[in-house]
């Protein structure tokens, strides 16, 4: 699977961009705030509807414009197919496949994609939230379906703690809190059944990757960590979930721990139970690397993250998976941050990619096996030293796009 054909308009710094892509290795090269990043994030957007750089749609729409266009060409299992997002202010997004209007979540899956980026170090260092949404995005990717009860499970949280804030006031009528309680257990279950099967199938591709990236560097180790397994103020409680238990066995677990937390979180006005407060467990040996491994170690592990999401995806052989086949690589301006040794184990990995999308500041930044098509970028402007195959026209950038 590839994207061969990128069109944009009002796309961040983008009025209009035509961008054709090979298969193998294409790297962007230009000065920071060039918009080099913006290219690529367009293609992480086709698969995630979402952006790696910033939590809304907003900032992607060109300043002064209404709305933003992204669309694509997709080769996959021999098919060549034509998708489209409007990003409109204000509104609803919509979407075209093949010409005919589609709901913007019937893209997602249609595209696969595994982003590395220098934010990434935050998976090792930063706060849960950002090791979730990295857990919900593979996810997704496995099973496209779950982005719609991932969309319906906030939705749920949202009702429920607002309703949680007002419960005091509610003269012990707390009906509507239970029809809620239901529902985010059942969505909640669905989701922590997915995430668990997800990091399951993960760890040993993780451990792959970092012993790879990192010969000397001991054993990096992956795994889930539900709220259902601790208890509120301590580290664990005595009846952990059962390794094959169910969605429905799990959301009915969750149901039991909302009903008792109840108290506290009327008190507290927030929902202390569910895969909103969970989280990925990195290790490097027997110590968390979070607040223990250095520098190098925490972007080792990252990038393993990152490689065996790649190659898990790569190896899926769920029932999509003919039809999936290989994810696009982006890497966003990492080599930079990795050391010679880092660099070379990296590009090691990627010479026999289907497809690799890399951003640089400087082309010696990417390591010479990892040779391939260039495009220069320079005031919105793309453009090859080769046969050209790119059109583009664009305003100046500023300098808040790279």
């Amino acid at each position: 699977m590839r994207v061969t054909h990128l069109q944009l308009n009002d796309f961040r710094s983008y009025e209009s961009v035509d961008v054709q892509f090979g298969p193998g290795v294409t790297t962007l090269v230009g000065r920071n705030g060039q918009g080099k990043t913006n290219v690529v994030e367009a293609v992480r957007y086709l698969s995630t509807l979402s952006s790696h750089r910033v939590a809304t749609d907003a900032p992607l729409i060109r300043f002064g414009s209404q709305r933003a266009v992204v669309g694509a060409r997709v080769d996959k299992a021999g098919r060549s197919l034509s998708i489209e997002v409007t990003l409109v202010a204000g509104k609803a997004n919509t979407a075209r496949l093949n010409r005919g209007n589609a709901r913007p979540r019937d893209l997602v899956g249609i595209v696969r994609t595994v982003v590395f980026a220098p934010e990434d170090l935050a998976l090792v260092k930063g706060d849960p939230g950002g090791r979730r949404t990295f857990m919900d995005e593979l996810c997704v990717a496995l099973q496209p379906p779950l982005a719609g009860d991932m969309s319906d499970y906030d939705r749920v949280l949202k009702q429920r703690s607002s309703m949680l804030k007002t419960a005091r006031n509610a003269r012990g009528d707390l009906t509507m809190l239970d029809i809620w309680d239901e529902k985010l257990a059942e969505l909640g279950g669905r989701i922590v059944a997915a995430r668990r099967r997800a990091v399951t199938m993960l760890a040993p591709f993780v451990a792959t990757a970092y012993a790879d990236v990192a010969p000397d560097g001991g054993d990096c180790v992956v795994s889930y960590s539900t709220s259902l397994d601790r208890g509120e103020g301590r580290d664990a409680i005595d009846d952990p979930l059962p390794p094959a238990a169910s969605a429905a066995e799990i959301g009915e677990r969750l149901l039991e721990r909302l009903r008792q937390l109840r108290p506290k979180e009327i008190d507290r006005g927030v929902t202390l139970a569910g895969p909103h407060r969970d989280d990925l467990e990195i290790r490097l040996g027997a110590m968390p690397a979070k607040g223990y491994a250095s520098h190098g170690e925490s972007w080792s592990c990252a990038l393993a993250l990152r490689l065996g999401s790649y190659d898990l995806l790569t190896a899926d052989d769920g029932p999509d998976s003919a039809a999936d086949g290989e994810p696009i690589l982006i890497l966003d301006d990492v080599f930079a941050e990795l050391d010679a040794g880092r660099r070379a184990a990296l590009a090691a990995r990627l010479v026999d990619a289907s497809q690799v999308l890399i951003t640089a500041a400087v082309a010696e930044d990417v390591p010479s096996a990892l040779a391939g098509d260039v495009i220069q970028v320079a005031g919105g402007t793309l453009s090859r030293t080769s046969e050209p195959a790119v059109a583009s026209t664009g305003e100046e950038p500023d300098g808040d796009d790279d």
